[in-house]
């Protein structure tokens, strides 16, 4: 059975109060939710497999420890995923990015893709997939299932702040999925926004309306 993780690191709790401000302008706000990824990517890399390797030192002849060899990726659900990824390429530079382009539709508010680019071996890789909010859970689910229909096994989803519906369903959707939260909320509103929330992710990292 997967995991959920819901951080309570201090660092991060001030950096959400931060980003949630109405007052939080476009500059500091997208800086900020780069290096939220980044914290909660040390998090959820915490399990990531080691070997044994030997080397040597300017002193002498040791082994230390390695990561395994497991190549990773990276794929934010566009386009507020954007937001997260200089964050987590800070802790795993060598990962590849693919794009996975999905949006909710205002009425049914149910997932609609129009975009989808991996990598070429993303099935043999470990896949972090990242998007700022989980709401309704629609776009997470809907997104995960394109990554395992393209072969992809291991899969972690990080998000910034989570509404309780959203989380249940993406756990019930993929119980498989590792899942990490900066912040857990109240609720959803009567128009499938968390509450209290930051308002729309998109618009405040990227400065539209």
């Amino acid at each position: 059975m997967a995991k959920v993780v819901i951080m309570d690191h201090p660092l991060i709790q001030h950096k959400i109060g931060y980003i949630r401000r109405e007052d939080t302008g476009t500059k500091d706000f997208r800086q900020t939710i780069s290096e939220i990824a980044m914290l909660i990517t040390y998090e959820a890399t915490r399990n990531l497999e080691l070997s044994d390797v030997n080397i040597k030192t300017p002193i002498c002849d040791t082994t230390v420890k390695e990561l395994k060899g497991r190549k990773m990726a990276i794929i934010p659900i566009l386009r507020a995923g954007l937001g997260m990824v200089d964050g987590v390429l800070t802790l795993i530079p060598a990962a590849k990015v693919g794009h996975i382009g999905l949006y909710r539709d205002p009425e049914t508010h149910l997932p609609v893709e129009y975009y989808c680019k991996l990598p070429e071996d993303c099935g043999e890789r470990e896949v972090f997939v990242v998007d700022p909010m989980l709401a309704t859970g629609g776009s997470a689910a809907a997104a995960i299932t394109m990554l395992k229909e393209k072969g992809c096994k291991k899969i972690h989803f990080m998000c910034i702040i989570a509404a309780p519906e959203g989380l249940e369903a993406l756990k019930a959707a993929h119980p498989d999925v590792d899942i990490y939260v900066g912040a857990l909320d109240e609720k959803l509103n009567e128009h499938a926004y968390i509450v209290p929330g930051l308002g729309d992710a998109g618009d405040r990292i990227f400065g539209t309306k």
